[in-house]
């Protein structure tokens, strides 16, 4: 897949990460139209969640135009909106949903615990952790880039970093986190639970340089007064995937086509101009979904 033309600018810094859940949305001013007359296969994950009447869905508290906790307790953004979209397809309104916060290191563990039903959190789809989860989509594709102090005009890619003898900032348990490793001294990457953290890190000079996919850095170099700028080199392709149960093919098959369907009748495209479209407007293609296995 080739990587997309992503945002020229985002909303509010993001805010400090905490592990907590919060109950469903009292806001029905945005909301997906739910299948009502829902019927599925005894036995799989989409009749035991409508029967159940409720899902826990887990998704980022911290990443502005994605996920991102607003002042009411409630999450919003693009993956928060794709998320309330296979809900809705399952027949269950946003009120049903428990949003739970999935930190990048706990993701994987807390669709094996069944603490979600689901995960939709900037999730890089790759080869680790298909060993122990599965993923459908791709619904979105971004990219790793740097986030640099404003003034600095020494680093200007990820192959300037060992020269200037930078320290790199991250997320525990993110795709860029061990990708960084390739440009940099493993002893120079500063790990953190939130990238708010390492904005933080950077503003003190404890680190020279952020690197997480784009998405996310637009959104702290927005909220930053004009202290950080992004260097605007991404380094590599990042498709966004929904985290599931080991081998629940059906459940994949069903998200796939729930996207599919997204796109045909324009709640894809709602979905984006609701959220992320503010600042970038130009909705993304959905990316060539990966065979469910």
């Amino acid at each position: 897949m080739r990587l997309r033309s992503l945002m020229a600018g985002a909303v509010s810094t993001a805010l400090a990460v905490t592990l907590t859940a919060c109950g469903g949305s009292s806001d029905t001013s945005n909301q997906p139209s739910v299948n009502a007359e829902a019927n599925f296969e005894a036995g799989t994950t989409m009749a035991k969640l409508k029967d159940a009447g409720k899902v826990k869905i887990g998704t980022k508290f911290d990443q502005p135009l994605f996920g991102l906790k607003g002042l009411d307790g409630t999450p919003t953004g693009f993956d928060v909106e794709i998320a309330k979209l296979i809900a809705a397809k399952m027949g269950l309104s946003a009120d049903k949903i428990e949003w739970v916060e999935a930190q990048s290191k706990v993701r994987e563990e807390f669709i094996e615990q069944g603490k979600v039903d689901y995960v939709v959190a900037t999730y890089t789809i790759n080869d680790k952790r298909k060993e122990r989860i599965s993923f459908a989509g791709p619904y979105y594709e971004a990219g790793q880039d740097l986030m640099v102090k404003s003034d600095d005009s020494t680093i200007t890619g990820p192959d300037t970093l060992k020269a200037a003898n930078a320290k790199v900032c991250s997320v525990i348990g993110s795709t860029p986190a061990e990708k960084i490793k390739e440009y940099v001294d493993p002893a120079n990457v500063v790990l953190f639970d939130g990238y708010s953290k390492c904005a933080d890190a950077l503003r003190t000079g404890q680190v020279q340089a952020v690197t997480t996919d784009n998405v996310i850095l637009l959104g702290l170099v927005d909220g930053s007064n004009d202290e950080f700028k992004l260097v605007g080199k991404p380094f590599t392709e990042e498709p966004y995937g929904i985290g599931i149960k080991k081998g629940d093919t059906k459940f994949c098959e069903f998200i796939n086509k729930t996207l599919t369907d997204a796109v045909a009748d324009g709640s894809y495209d709602k979905a984006w101009k609701d959220t992320a479209g503010k600042v970038s407007p130009e909705t993304p293609k959905l990316p060539e979904l990966d065979t469910c296995s």
